[in-house]
């Protein structure tokens, strides 16, 4: 094939270059087109004054972002601790239903049954059934503290889905690696463990690090039973300062947050998509 004499690429990668080129202009130029319509229609629309005072309010932005960002270290330190507990039970439930030995068939119906509940069950329902419920017992303090039964809500549901995704990522392994490995003498548990489980890891990273974009947002759930974080400190200065501003606040703290996230999710399934290639 002809090389081009300038830049040693032939013509298909010349084209392929001039394509995406043209692609990014239009693009921009759309998203220019875009912006500027917005930026000037939607101030032309006749409630457009009052919903800026109510939700774009800059010195109630001022007032309350200080305290939303506080809040927000109480979103974190839920996520903190329930990250690491939903990934240890997602993964033991789908080790549980990828049994193969009959004696552990129990385990299987039990890991069934529990990714059916949880999953089946919207999370909020469940922030309500188990936040309100068990301290309902009249637990000692510190065990009726809704931080702890909230959070225990988020694992159990999150875990069920993280558990689903862990079963795919072993699925996905083909099945002759397992009986390559066990015609060398490795046990069942030595299989899963070094051939299988690294494999699948690897293989739904990028899945569970959208489900860790979910969960940080889903920490919001709890205010509802009562732990003072962003969504709730937002709605306390809504009520105090008669104005929806804060909920843009916590909004803008949450993108902070997600947006690096997400984009880091898709350049991981950008890679594993160019790896399969």
């Amino acid at each position: 094939m002809a090389n081009d004499e300038a830049g040693g690429l032939s013509r298909r990668e010349r084209y392929e270059k001039q394509q995406r080129r043209r692609s990014s202009l239009i693009a921009a130029a759309s998203t220019l087109i875009v912006l500027v319509a917005l930026v000037v229609l939607v101030p032309m629309a006749p409630g457009w004054e009052k919903v800026q005072k109510s939700f774009f309010n800059g010195a109630v932005l001022a007032k309350s972002f200080p305290k939303l960002l506080d809040a927000f270290k109480i979103n974190l330190m839920i996520f903190a601790w329930s990250a690491p507990a939903i990934a240890v039970l997602g993964l033991l439930i789908a080790l549980a239903r990828d049994a193969k030995s009959p004696a552990l068939f129990p385990l299987r119906i039990f890991g069934a049954a529990f990714t059916d509940v949880f999953r089946g069950v919207p999370v909020i329902l469940t922030v309500y059934l188990i936040g309100f419920g068990i301290p309902g017992l009249g637990l000692p303090r510190p065990w009726n503290s809704p931080y702890i039964w909230g959070s225990l809500a988020l694992i159990l549901t999150y875990s069920a889905y993280v558990a689903e995704i862990f079963r795919a990522g072993i699925d996905s392994v083909h099945h002759s690696q397992r009986s390559a490995a066990l015609s060398l003498g490795l046990s069942e548990r030595q299989v899963m463990r070094d051939v299988i489980l690294p494999q699948a890891v690897r293989n739904v990273v990028p899945s569970q690090m959208n489900m860790l974009i979910a969960l940080q947002k889903d920490v919001s759930l709890l205010s509802f039973i009562g732990p003072v974080e962003i969504f709730r400190q937002a709605g306390v200065f809504k009520s105090l300062l008669a104005n929806f501003t804060p909920y843009v606040g916590a909004a803008i703290i949450f993108l902070i947050v997600t947006i690096p996230a997400t984009r880091y999710a898709d350049y991981l399934m950008a890679r594993q998509t160019r790896e399969r290639r």
